[in-house]
């Protein structure tokens, strides 16, 4: 069961005095009160239960008359709590730092969106429009920093997501850094404003510092060669949620970049598979994240045990939709038959 607050207000106005003021050109008297602009006095009563009974607001004015008001909160169920429950999860990464592209990413259904800050031209002050877009349609966020720093770190989490991605973890020793960067001390390293921070609803959550590693997920990235080797030191570290594994550096680390798809890099990478999965089967405490390609799809990394897929990026999606508006117009004018189109679709082509 979980707990509610009930608060009531209630507003008591002074009575209005009343002047009396006269005319001379028409002899007659107006009652005018004096005192138009109302004061009114709030007393706030709190009380938790445990039930799920929404707040009631209640105003009573001098009068006797009594207005309530119910309010229904939407029922919350953080990115934790759901891959706890079993659910696999489908997302995207979102490179543009586009507040209009977070909406209707957020609006189509995506169960996360990735704010890419390794990547994206975007920093924390172009990404906290994203996120106050993401919250209207009620998505969570995910900040992948730049590099795993406690300043990188301090900043994205100040601006409350749900989750933070860390690049290039290699290590236990920097898995362990990592996780130290996202708590308060004394059990870690995190800079406090909490009192004035997005993060805490700017001091409203007076909950926060009990429950803001309930509600954080920390995400680690596991993509090259020696990350691989150490994942079991990586995936044993306490506070990791998460590994992130990461296709195209991995092939690169290992002399595939060009070539991705490679039967060694595919061999890797289900070896750090199959790792994150026995230490889930063992521990039930981290989960296993990828990025879809093209010879690996989405339901590919599903049917393999992957936790939280991202299928695709705003950019991609994008590049990929317009090429081919672009195709379709231009095959459309060779089959109308259009002579000085014919070669022009034949060269772009």
């Amino acid at each position: 069961m979980g707990t509610s607050t009930t608060t009531f207000f209630t507003l008591t106005p002074p009575k209005p005095t009343i002047t009396f003021l006269s005319s001379t050109s028409t002899k007659s008297n107006f009652l005018i009160p004096s005192n138009l602009n109302f004061n009114f006095s709030f007393s706030i009563t709190h009380s938790s239960t445990l039930n799920n009974t929404p707040p009631i607001l209640k105003s009573s004015f001098s009068d006797d008359t009594t207005t309530s008001i119910t309010t229904t909160s939407p029922s919350h169920r953080n990115l934790k709590s759901r891959l706890r429950s079993g659910e696999t999860l489908y997302g995207l990464f979102l490179l543009t730092f586009s507040p209009t592209l977070a909406e209707i990413a957020g609006l189509s259904g995506y169960d996360f969106v990735v704010i890419d800050m390794e990547h994206g031209h975007g920093g924390i002050s172009e990404t906290l429009p994203c996120l106050h877009a993401l919250a209207a349609s009620g998505t969570p966020a995910i900040l992948r920093v730049p590099e795993t720093t406690s300043a990188w770190a301090k900043k994205a989490l100040d601006l409350g997501p749900q989750g933070i991605m860390f690049p290039m973890i290699e290590s236990g020793n920097s898995a362990s850094e990592a996780v130290s960067y996202c708590r308060f001390p004394p059990s870690g390293l995190r800079g406090s404003a909490h009192p004035i921070v997005r993060a805490s609803k700017y001091g409203f959550d007076e909950g926060y510092l009990n429950n803001y590693l309930d509600e954080l997920l920390i995400m680690c990235q596991v993509e090259s060669e020696q990350g691989v080797k150490n994942i079991d030191e990586i995936v044993a570290v306490d506070g990791v949620d998460c590994i992130q594994i990461g296709p195209l550096d991995l092939s690169a680390s290992m002399g595939y970049l060009w070539d991705p798809g490679n039967k060694n890099v595919r061999e890797t990478l289900r070896e750090a598979e199959r790792k994150v999965l026995k230490r889930k089967s063992e521990n039930d405490d981290v989960f296993l994240a990828g990025f879809a390609m093209p010879f690996d799809g989405p339901h590919d990394l599903r049917s393999r045990g992957y936790h939280m897929v991202s299928g695709a990026s705003d950019v991609g999606l994008f590049r990929n939709c317009v090429v081919d508006d672009v195709f379709r117009f231009k095959t459309s004018l060779v089959e109308d038959g259009s002579d000085s189109e014919r070669g022009r679709v034949g060269k772009d082509g």
